[in-house]
């Protein structure tokens, strides 16, 4: 069942995203004012492909399970969205239907604006369209940044990107040792396999050597960033 209001830590979570934070205190009330709770179990379907855009997203804990499916059937990761992350925008523009399945990773709260409110904000607010423009020019930086570290960084190398990019996003302190980041988003290796494009056994490999090196810890539970140094320079080594 929805709960009508964030907890402190997800309106948090809401309120000091990059993007979100730095739209004037008008805009940011508005859409607040707008918007609605939804909660969600692990694996609950929150979009499928083929929908018609109703929704313009924000989670606010957990995370969001972008993926497609094969010709074979099998799912596929593509990416996760983590808190503070607003998407589902560009069906809004482009009158498209939605292009892939998004599933809640863990106990997973969105925060969502209808269709015809999220038209109503921009026509209040002339600064969200060039706001969302700077969105959207991120999110293709990134995009290339991916594509061109498939293409010319070994596995490694973008595993330790992988990891920091989820330590930064999803690290908590460890208990036993404050130097330590513990990712708090729990992957099976097959997820981390899918997100680098390459073999569950490679991935694998790539995670003992780091565990030998100490730069990582592989707990049952998920795993631990016992050196955020040399994971940074494992990333950087072929730049």
């Amino acid at each position: 069942m929805d709960e009508p209001i964030l907890t402190i830590e997800e309106r948090e979570a809401i309120n000091s995203g990059r993007w979100f934070s730095s739209l004037s205190p008008s805009l940011r009330h508005d859409i607040l004012r707008c918007a609605y709770v939804k909660r969600y179990k692990d694996g609950d379907l929150l979009a499928a492909r083929g929908d018609s855009p109703e929704e313009w997203v924000a989670c606010a804990r957990g995370a969001v399970r972008v993926s497609s499916t094969s010709v074979s059937g099998k799912q596929i990761t593509l990416t996760y969205v983590e808190p503070g992350i607003w998407f589902g925008d560009v069906a809004f523009f482009d009158g498209e239907k939605r292009t892939h399945d998004c599933y809640a990773h863990g106990d997973t709260t969105t925060l969502c604006v209808a269709r015809a409110d999220f038209r109503k904000i921009l026509s209040a607010h002339v600064e969200l369209y060039e706001a969302l423009l700077r969105l959207h020019a991120r999110r293709i930086r990134t995009l290339f940044g991916l594509v061109e570290d498939l293409n010319t960084l070994p596995l490694r190398a973008r595993l330790a990107k992988q990891l920091g990019h989820l330590a930064r996003s999803y690290g908590v302190p460890s208990l036993g040792d404050n130097n330590e980041i513990r990712i708090s988003l729990h992957l099976a290796q097959e997820e981390l396999a899918q997100l680098l494009g390459a073999s569950r056994q490679r991935v694998n490999q790539e995670l003992k050597t780091m565990e030998r090196e100490d730069v990582i810890r592989i707990e049952t539970a998920g795993l631990v960033v016992r050196d955020r140094q040399a994971l940074r320079s494992i990333g950087d080594a072929d730049h």
